[in-house]
């Protein structure tokens, strides 16, 4: 028999095809992690503090505010703490703690933005209805089942990868544990769980986006029935930020997971978009064009600063 050593640290090797670039990569995903935090925390701010935004929509939108500093958070702090020339070594069940909470999140993603669209199809096509159907019960369901659906997705997930024995090289060639980075590394058959892997990744993308698909399809024929522009337009602008967050989440999803061998570098640069870009981008698209969450954030710094300048 061979002796093994128990694999008990990764080594993250870091963004493939970077070497040299550190500084650079330091100074540009602190910034994306800074006003991504920042803008998040704006969001929530905004819904928060005014009563006007305690509808369903901006309830998720809370939601996804969440998600977004959470799910930047599970990559970013490790990344920039390598990137600032500190250890690259993470512990075993802090590599497995971090594809918990990274598969955890982005399941919820997945699942959060398919409620978005149906919130959006109950507003359109059942406007009179939409507060009895989408009501206070309903909403914290939904909210409560996409959270609870990701959380048993991401075990799944992490108790039959970490299920293995790691007994070989601990270098990930990434930039943070994920499935197909730690997956070659282990000693055993890691068939059964490269299989569920697939599966349960690409085809709940897949469903949710096809479910999403589907909402938006009835919102375009609802729209197309209204006779005045001036209804036609509100309609639009009421799904136009939500469609963009989609097209920018999935995207990455569907690229990195269902290519059969995608270049490392090509999928390290679809998953940063993913992981750092989208979270930074969902506060600007949702409050750019919303004068609500624009008007919720001018009342709530005045205020202050009105007050900061009395003393």
């Amino acid at each position: 028999m061979r002796n093994h050593t128990v694999v008990t640290e990764y080594i993250l090797l870091g963004i493939p095809e970077t070497e040299g670039l550190e500084t650079v990569l330091f100074s540009l995903f602190s910034s994306l992690y800074l006003c991504t935090v920042l803008g998040n925390m704006l969001i929530l701010l905004a819904i928060i503090s005014s009563s006007r935004l305690h509808t369903p929509m901006y309830f998720f939108l809370a939601n996804l505010s969440v998600f977004d500093l959470g799910f930047s958070s599970t990559t970013a702090p490790k990344m920039l703490s390598y990137l600032s020339g500190l250890s690259q070594g993470i512990s075993f069940q802090g590599c497995a703690t971090q594809l918990f909470f990274y598969h955890f999140l982005g399941c919820t993603e997945c699942f959060l933005y398919t409620v978005m669209a149906y919130d959006r199809f109950v507003a359109i096509c059942f406007p009179l209805r939409y507060m009895v159907i989408m009501n206070h019960r309903v909403c914290t369901i939904l909210a409560t089942g996409t959270w609870m659906g990701g959380c048993i997705h991401a075990i799944i997930l992490t108790s039959l990868t970490f299920q293995l024995s790691y007994c070989g090289s601990n270098k990930v060639s990434y930039y943070f544990c994920d499935i197909p980075a730690i997956l070659p590394l282990a000693c055993g058959d890691t068939s059964l769980a490269q299989r569920v892997g697939f599966t349960n990744v690409g085809l709940l993308s897949l469903i949710c986006f096809f479910l999403i698909l589907v909402s938006y399809t009835r919102i375009g024929i609802a729209i197309s029935k209204i006779r005045s522009a001036e209804g036609r337009k509100r309609a639009f602008s009421t799904c136009s930020a939500h469609v963009t967050a989609i097209l920018c989440a999935y995207g990455p999803v569907i690229i990195i997971y269902l290519q059969p061998n995608p270049s490392a570098l090509l999928g390290a640069i679809i998953q940063i978009l993913n992981n750092h870009v989208t979270p930074m981008l969902n506060p600007l698209i949702y409050s750019l064009r919303n004068q609500d969450v624009k008007s919720a954030l001018r009342n709530a710094f005045p205020k202050r600063s009105f007050t900061l300048r009395k003393n």
